[in-house]
């Protein structure tokens, strides 16, 4: 593996580690979605989830079809703010169709339960939400995705797609942002 980037106090996933996680959703998602009449439409959302969408639909057996949003919670800020801001939305619609939303970190929950309810009210047929992370102590509303790759504790991650402002998307693992990165006042 190479250097750690200065900024991080430490690893937790590495590009090994990483991509036995991609393997595992992959499976998981064929499993599910084997025996469906149409190809389920995979959303991924721009751009924390990036890395993981395309490598996880390019390691499912399944055949998927592909859409993405690009929605905000978090702005500059450490901290969601709760409200979902939808940027760019589907090119495609959801009515009748088995959705995959494949997501980098569910935290607060806020976003997931928002585009749950999203596409359930475009008449999607069902809604399944996987991730690589999950973040249980920072929930606020009651939601879980159906699949989760990693529970992490109440720490700021990066890499991976994952980001602080916009930086350290690139890094070919997940660690831990050092906190007085993210604290400058």
């Amino acid at each position: 593996m190479s250097k750690i980037h200065k900024d991080l106090q430490c690893v937790v996933l590495s590009e090994e580690q990483l991509a036995q996680k991609v393997k595992e959703t992959a499976e998981w998602l064929d499993n599910k979605f084997s025996n469906t009449d149409a190809p389920p439409l995979a959303i991924g959302v721009l751009k924390g989830s990036v890395f993981f969408f395309c490598d996880v639909v390019r390691a499912m057996k399944t055949p998927v079809q592909l859409d993405f949003m690009t929605v905000s919670s978090y702005g500059n800020a450490s901290e969601s703010s709760g409200k979902l801001k939808i940027i760019t939305d589907l090119s495609s619609s959801v009515a009748g169709r088995d959705v995959i939303l494949i997501e980098d970190i569910v935290d607060s929950g806020n976003t997931l339960l928002q585009l749950r309810d999203l596409f359930l009210g475009r008449g999607a047929r069902s809604f399944t939400a996987v991730t690589l992370f999950d973040k249980p102590a920072r929930r606020t509303v009651p939601i879980r995705a159906d699949f989760s790759c990693q529970e992490i504790g109440d720490e700021f991650i990066v890499g991976f797609g994952l980001d602080f402002a916009q930086k350290y998307r690139n890094l070919p693992y997940v660690g831990i942002l050092k906190r007085e990165i993210y604290e400058k006042k």
